[in-house]
């Protein structure tokens, strides 16, 4: 069936439905098990309802479902790529359909790296109208097959909810229902979804007249009372924030502030300026929605999109709060889920571009420091998948090394940790600087390395013992420690610790001699692993 198959291809490829009648006949289906998350949203600390403000992604590009449609990948040259995972809290995929239902290639990226996915159900135009009137203006049983149907689809497809987008005028019968149903749906998707989410978008008002608000207020306040939050549209100005803050009262964090990062109509900024329109929410202590962040892509064009990706999200990370990894085994590649190539044990396999997020690793933080740090993709050299992580820096006159943070951790360090890492150093002198791993712990007076009698370190900073070969348990796993080839080294480490909370495992960059000039360096990183030696079996 073309719902579920490519017609050119007969490649299995994600859809979404049109119309009422769509939704209410849908069942699940043997056709569509590829379209079902194979991968399960990971654990985050803080965790996502934790009082602080939050960063909502809204991913809108040319109607959506694109190559991103091919479940099993295509052979895309320069497509685009979201990977900035650390510093957001939740993905919807938008488009203009009745009900779209998030490619399944977004929900396996996002819960990788612990981002919960939202699809939208939309009415708009006159179209809409008479959508709503037949199922809201129809009473509880039709609105509550509608809302049974859109959780049970969530709970099919193993996505975490619905954005909710009523962009039409509604009659007084259908207004009455609107917050019933949002009531209904919410708390179907709460039971149906663990962690699952309602957010309304700010369009229609409690008399049924369609007025966007940009703030919440008495006309809004019913719909956002129903459900888990608000999404505000992006034309507003500081007091409309001030009053919004008031109203919130406790759900603060729950009003997500609209930016739209086309800067279309009246904006505080958008583009490479919607850090501006970032600095006001958060001063107000309130969320934020960032609209179309695919303006990198579309506006500035595919040639460079890694490099002005980077910038654009470099930007704005000091308004971003990010999330921990709070598990192990901790274990990535870097990929991006995208390359012009596909490199295996850091030989370049197969020549030709490949697009497919579903193969995109877990992600890190993309710490720059302008003119000191730059952390970026490199699809030209990998170990596996299609890219690696360039690292470029430079160590200050006077000093020995460079600390690079990757990942923030949260959670109690096991007793003895096993960790690998595979590096290349570029540049004209590779063999003037050594790399290292450090692991560093949340401050406590009980967290010791090793054995009792050792001293605890200050500030916890941790180097974990380097192994020149692998410990016996662990050959298999292993191969070898010896295994870099192509130019890449590995290394591997232990590191015992007692009573011990893990906080950043960072990348050191050291110079062999000191020296009074600043010394460049250029490093890329094929892959770190973090392992609970009790459990690698």
């Amino acid at each position: 069936p073309a719902r579920y198959f490519d017609t050119k291809t007969t490649e299995p490829i994600s859809f979404f439905l049109t119309g009422l009648e769509e939704l209410l006949a849908w069942q699940p289906n043997s056709n569509d098990e590829f379209n079902v998350s194979a991968v399960p949203l990971a654990k985050r600390q803080p965790p996502l309802h934790s009082g602080r403000p939050r960063t909502l992604v809204c991913h809108d590009m040319r109607g959506g479902y694109l190559e991103d449609r091919f479940i099993q990948g295509s052979a895309t040259r320069n497509p685009y790529v979201f990977y900035h995972w650390r510093y957001i809290d939740i993905f919807v995929y938008f488009s203009h359909h009745t009900v779209t239902i998030p490619p399944v290639v977004w929900t396996n990226a996002a819960h990788r790296n612990s981002v919960p996915v939202l699809g939208t159900f939309i009415t708009e135009w006159t179209d809409g109208e008479k959508l709503c009137e037949a199922f809201l203006a129809g009473g509880e049983e039709a609105y509550g097959a509608v809302a049974e149907q859109l959780a049970r689809i969530a709970q099919h497809y193993r996505f975490d909810g619905w954005l909710v987008n009523i962009e039409n005028k509604l009659s007084a019968a259908a207004v009455g229902n609107l917050p019933l149903f949002l009531q209904d749906l919410t708390a179907r998707v709460h039971s149906a979804v663990p962690g699952g989410l309602v957010i309304w978008y700010d369009s229609v008002l409690k008399d049924g007249t369609l007025r966007w608000q940009n703030e919440l207020n008495d006309q809004n306040r019913i719909f956002f009372d129903a459900c888990d939050g608000l999404f505000t549209n992006y034309n507003w100005k500081e007091e409309q924030l001030e009053r919004t803050q008031r109203l919130a009262g406790p759900r603060l964090n729950d009003v997500y502030v609209g930016v739209d990062v086309f800067a279309r109509g009246d904006v505080i900024g958008g583009g490479f300026d919607t850090d501006k329109s970032l600095r006001l929410i958060r001063q107000f202590g309130l969320s934020a929605a960032i609209f179309a962040p695919g303006w990198v892509y579309e506006h500035l064009g595919k040639e460079n999109f890694l490099q002005n990706e980077n910038r654009f999200w470099g930007s704005l990370a000091a308004y971003l709060p990010t999330h921990s990894i709070c598990t192990l085994p901790l274990t990535t590649s870097f990929s991006l889920g995208m390359g012009t190539s596909t490199f295996l044990d850091g030989k370049d396999e197969d020549s030709g571009p490949w697009y497919d997020l579903s193969a995109q690793d877990i992600q890190p933080l993309y710490p720059e420091q302008p003119g000191m740090l730059s952390t970026s993709c490199c699809l030209q050299d990998a170990w596996c998948g299609g890219s690696s992580l360039q690292l470029q820096g430079t160590i200050p006159p006077g000093e020995e090394r460079v600390a690079v943070r990757l990942f923030s951790l949260q959670m109690p360090a096991p007793p003895k940790l096993f960790l690998t890492l595979l590096y290349k150093l570029e540049g004209p002198q590779p063999d003037d600087f050594t790399v290292a791993l450090e692991v560093t712990t949340w401050d406590s007076g009980i967290c010791f390395e090793g054995n009792p009698t050792s001293l605890p370190e200050p500030n916890g900073r941790y180097h974990p013992r380097f192994l020149p070969a692998p410990p016996p348990g662990l050959a298999k796993l292993l191969a070898a420690c010896h295994r870099g080839s192509h130019g890449w080294t590995s290394r591997c480490y232990e590191l015992e610790l007692q009573d011990c909370s893990l906080r950043d495992l960072s990348l050191i960059v050291s110079r062999q001699q000191p020296s009074l000039q600043e010394t460049p360096f250029t490093c890329l990183l094929g892959e770190i692993r973090v392992l609970d030696t009790a459990s690698v079996a």
